[in-house]
């Protein structure tokens, strides 16, 4: 089952252990449901239009609406049939199957609940991803905008190689909003910074979540942004499972650059709101490429349990001592340390995993930190091996 107004889902849940939805809310607990579960495409000739098998198939996570195929970029999209997983007992019009041209822009599918009482519209896009020919990818954080369903607080969008903009940023925003849904856009954990090092950056702030978050385990909330997504529907009951880093990466990363400023406050408090003063919070920025799937070929993502220790691990770059600046902006530039060789074609057939991840508390995943901990991020580079 999947949840649209998270607030209620987590309240209910506290006291009586159930999850409603509420795009689809019913009291009743079957027929009402109306959402994509999975959508996969078969096509004949694999290699001509995706990078990898993996690319074919998308869980869709309960927050999206937008479903994104991503295909090579001289893919033939004009006669493309997707087909859909739905919730028991919906329809979705148009037909699972159905064939339509993708060439000029994303195709509106529309699920219906089996009573007719609900429905929930996605959109179907296919994005031709052309290569970066450059060797340094810019961050500079200047596109954002009130996230589109709460219009509670703010999410960022990356410059993709065509010059359009993409939803590969991620935040743990949504996470607070359970809580915190009356904050304001600049009182959640990541917001807006209005004079960056060079125009707008992002700032982070390591937030108390207050009686619910604390009633749940979670009494602290960091501020942090990400390369992947934040799955809410994970972190009501597994929060380390929330964040899924990484979007797939057709270069070899060899240096992560940018500009922060740290002021870590006090007490730092562990996941039980219990006092250490003999800590002192301090800020994460780090970059790490992996191998997006199994021995058997099956796609996985990391975690926060396992972002910084998995086996898939290839290489890692991050900044240390991430501690006070004294409201200087301070340059850093580290490079990516190899665990393992690149292997060329996996590479060519995005069978590689980036994420970049900024923190203002370095356990914050573990809600251990210090309320009001500040970091602030602006330009950052992430250079790659130049292209032949």
């Amino acid at each position: 089952m999947k949840f649209y107004n998270y607030k209620i889902a987590v309240t209910v849940a506290l006291i009586v252990l159930t999850v409603i939805s509420t795009s689809c809310f019913k009291d009743e607990p079957l027929n009402s449901e109306c959402d994509i579960e999975k959508a996969w495409v078969h096509v004949s000739d694999l290699e001509a239009n995706f990078y990898s098998p993996n690319d074919t198939l998308i869980n869709v996570i309960s927050t999206d609406d937008k479903i994104v195929f991503t295909m090579r970029d001289d893919a033939d999209v004009t006669a493309f049939a997707p087909q859909f997983t739905i919730t028991p007992g919906a329809t979705i019009t148009p037909a699972s199957g159905s064939v339509h041209d993708f060439s000029n822009g994303p195709v509106t599918y529309t699920v219906t609940s089996q009573d007719g009482k609900w429905s929930r519209t996605y959109t179907v896009s296919c994005n031709r991803m052309a290569k970066y020919t450059t060797s340094v990818i810019d961050f500079d954080f200047e596109h954002y905008e009130l996230d589109p369903s709460t219009h509670k607080f703010y999410v960022w969008h990356n410059t993709l190689p065509d010059g359009s903009l993409g939803d590969d940023w991620a935040t743990g925003n949504y996470g607070f909003y359970i809580a915190n849904s009356n904050s304001a856009p600049n009182e959640y954990p990541t917001f807006v910074l209005e004079n960056g090092y060079d125009g707008h950056g992002v700032e982070f702030i390591t937030r108390d979540t207050g009686p619910m978050g604390k009633t749940m385990g979670k009494p602290i909330a960091a501020g942090n942004l990400f390369l992947g997504k934040f799955n809410i529907l994970s972190g009501l009951f597994q929060p380390l499972k929330a964040t899924e880093f990484g979007i797939p990466f057709t270069q070899k990363p060899v240096r992560l650059s940018g500009y922060y400023q740290y002021s870590p406050s006090a007490p730092f408090t562990d996941k039980d709101f219990v006092v250490h003063p003999e800590h002192i919070d301090a800020g994460d920025i780090y970059s790490v490429l992996y191998i997006n799937h199994d021995r058997t070929g099956s796609p996985l993502v990391l975690y926060g349990d396992n972002v910084l220790s998995s086996e898939n691990i290839v290489a890692v770059a991050r900044v240390n001592n991430v501690n006070e600046t004294n409201g200087q902006w301070v340059h850093f530039d580290i490079e990516f340390e190899y665990k393992k060789e690149i292997d060329p074609e996996l590479l060519a057939n995005r069978g590689y995993n980036l994420t970049i991840v900024f923190s203002s508390s370095i356990e914050g995943a573990n809600f251990e930190g210090a309320i009001g901990s500040m970091l602030k991020i602006d330009k950052v580079k992430l250079t790659c091996e130049t292209k032949e």
